[in-house]
């Protein structure tokens, strides 16, 4: 086995039963094993936006809410996945942050979240668990995305 390289905690489309958690399961993507649920520790806006309705954690922490989501430790190769799938540095940003596990254990993981997004994205629903629903179904046409689109969004 692979040494684990990283704890990572997703909040959005890579959660079990969401479009992208096919990414954390691929073997040719590397090792991602399910460590709990859990919740940031810090409240932060996670927000639905663009026309490809993509869950934006937004970098305000202090504003917001308990972000849930799941706790994964990748290995070095599936770490390199999501980067490239959240378009890490260009798209998204990732810092650790203090997670809250089911066990009341507070553990650092990887959290990927926008630093540069338009004020007005602040006026959106602020959501502390995102879903995926035909109400605002996520949008496999992410891939032809910008961070442009942020500004864009409407």
């Amino acid at each position: 086995m692979l040494r684990m390289a990283s704890r990572v905690f997703v909040y959005g489309t890579l959660k079990r039963g969401e479009p992208n958690h096919h990414w954390l399961t691929k073997k040719e993507n590397g090792q991602a094993r399910f460590l709990g649920r859990g919740k940031t520790a810090a409240k932060f806006p996670l927000v639905v936006g663009t026309r490809y309705n993509i869950p934006f954690l937004l970098a305000r922490p202090g504003e917001g809410n308990h972000i849930e989501g799941e706790i994964y430790e990748v290995d070095v190769a599936m770490f390199g996945k999501l980067d490239q799938l959240e378009d890490y540095p260009q798209y998204y940003d990732r810092e650790e942050q203090a997670i809250l596990t089911e066990q009341n254990e507070n553990i650092q993981c990887w959290v990927y979240l926008i630093r540069n997004f338009p004020e007005k994205m602040m006026a959106k629903k602020l959501i502390a668990s995102y879903h995926n629903t035909p109400e605002q179904p996520y949008s496999e046409n992410y891939l032809n995305s910008s961070p442009e689109d942020l500004a864009t969004d409407e």
